[in-house]
């Protein structure tokens, strides 16, 4: 339960640095072709006003407003990353439990900040579904992906609210689900499940990973007691700009249509995986995220062969879960998918020969 064995610090964009800059990139979840020119501009217009210190209230109104919350529901924060420090170490937790394979960070944040962190794993038998009644009932924190990085499964909302309990604080990672269109199975804007948390990225969807910017909806009190261990002035000028853009409906509309074109090129690359089957390779099904989770036979050596041909992918062996097996690859347009897949073939066979 409490193995160390996986690298929890591992994240994609390891695979794109230094030499890996000029790969295309299938192992970082952030949206090809962002940011947009209208959000640049819209950052770029921030700039005049460094001088003074930043102002969150406009931003912060503006997300509760795209979720009908009230504002004491909202907590802006650099980016999910921050919003899982934040919840590690001001939250008075005695047993905390993360369901994977899911994103490690929070892990990483609880680890720590001294919890002792139990697993529950999630089985490739059973598509890596959720099964509630596999998180021990004493569990007093408990956090979930959906759609879960790197599985891309999408858990029921009901599933998800069945973990809530009374004195028990349930955190959803919705980091990815305004990639699913209609944002159906989403939590976010629920006031009637207790103790729950429901975290947000603005960074994948609109390519601002450089700009660290998410937020936290949760009750009240839970969110003041999150504030109260932020450093003054935590979201920047910049940050806040891009929040209130995001949020605002023409961006919801372009959202929901990135959403819409995910969900149409994503049958392109499982189809096209498919033909890899007589070779061992299986794909975790249905994918519903904009990345999809294989397990290929020699997948160390069939990643390095595609990096020599030009592809970046990311690595499944340090999520907890999963073994050296695993690849995880970003949706991306057809004509790249189709490279891909040529390329796929290729280091297939090299890898095996």
């Amino acid at each position: 339960m409490h193995s160390e064995a996986h690298d929890l610090r591992h994240h994609g964009d390891a695979e794109v640095r230094d030499d890996g800059a000029a790969l295309v990139d299938l192992a970082v979840n952030v949206r090809a072709d962002t940011p947009p020119s209208w959000l640049r501009e819209r950052i770029a217009e921030s700039l005049g006003s460094l001088a003074a210190y930043p102002d969150g209230r406009d931003a912060r109104a503006a997300v509760a407003a795209r979720h009908g919350l009230p504002v004491e529901r909202v907590l802006l924060t650099a980016g999910a990353a921050e919003a899982f420090v934040l919840l590690a170490r001001a939250l008075k937790v005695a047993r905390p439990v993360v369901v994977h394979p899911q994103f490690t960070e929070p892990e990483a944040a609880l680890r720590d900040a001294g919890h002792t962190v139990d697993r529950v794993l999630l089985r490739e038998e059973a598509g890596f579904r959720l099964d509630p009644a596999a998180v021990p009932e004493e569990a007093d924190l408990v956090v979930i992906g959906n759609p879960t990085n790197p599985t891309s499964v999408l858990h029921p909302a009901a599933s998800i609210a069945e973990l809530a309990r009374r004195g028990r604080t349930l955190v959803v990672d919705e980091a990815f689900m305004d990639a699913v269109p209609g944002e159906r199975e989403a939590l976010a804007g629920r006031t009637d499940v207790p103790g729950l948390v429901v975290l947000r990225s603005l960074t994948k969807t609109w390519g601002l990973a450089g700009l660290r910017i998410g937020y936290i909806l949760a009750a009240p009190e839970t969110i003041a007691e999150l504030e109260r261990a932020q450093p003054l002035w935590p979201v920047s000028t910049p940050a806040l700009a891009a929040a209130q853009a995001c949020v605002s409906p023409p961006a919801l509309a372009e959202a929901a249509h990135a959403a819409h074109r995910i969900a149409a090129d994503r049958p392109h690359l499982v189809a096209g995986l498919g033909e890899f089957a007589s070779a061992g390779l299986r794909v975790v099904e249905p994918a519903e995220g904009p990345f999809v989770l294989v397990r290929v036979p020699r997948a160390a050596a069939v990643r390095r062969h595609l990096r020599e041909l030009g592809f970046a992918v990311r690595r499944g062996d340090t999520f907890p879960g999963l073994g050296e097996e695993w690849l995880r690859l970003a949706v991306r347009d057809r004509k790249t998918i189709s490279s891909f897949l040529k390329a796929l073939n290729r280091a297939m066979a090299l890898a095996h020969r």
